[in-house]
């Protein structure tokens, strides 16, 4: 599908791994130019590497830099910590998988989610100019 991301940029950031790099990996699927972060050079030239072997076309660069004050927890850590199960009310009855939260947030940051998100709402006859 086209979301109308070809030669948009976009930083995202922790996406050497787990879903910033599933989030990564979609938007160059899209034809967007991604720049990667992380906290060391050897987790973005391995990332890089991966997304060029899968994504042969692709425009992706690296940017080394920790935006953490603080060690987070894996979703493993917090899984065990706070949920003793899925909700119930869960339509899908699971967690996502980083796959399907990739491919959510690639439609989101689209042209096309822009009735979906709000950004072509109509404010006193114009329009709220948006970042993409």
């Amino acid at each position: 599908m086209d979301l109308r991301l070809k030669d948009k940029k976009a930083l995202i950031t922790g996406s050497t791994a787990g879903i910033g790099y599933g989030i990564a990996r979609e938007l160059l699927k899209e034809g967007a130019h991604v720049i990667i972060n992380g906290r060391t050079e050897e987790r973005i030239n391995s990332a890089i590497i991966q997304l060029q072997d899968s994504i042969p076309e692709c425009n992706v660069t690296g940017c080394v830099a920790d935006l953490a004050k603080e060690k987070g927890k894996t979703t493993e850590e917090i899984e065990r910590e706070f949920f003793d199960t899925v909700r119930p009310t869960c339509l899908i009855k699971r967690f996502a998988t980083i796959e399907e939260v990739a491919t959510f947030v690639t439609y989101l940051v689209s042209p096309l989610a822009a009735a979906n998100n709000g950004a072509a709402l109509r404010v006193d006859g114009g329009t709220i100019p948006t970042i993409l």
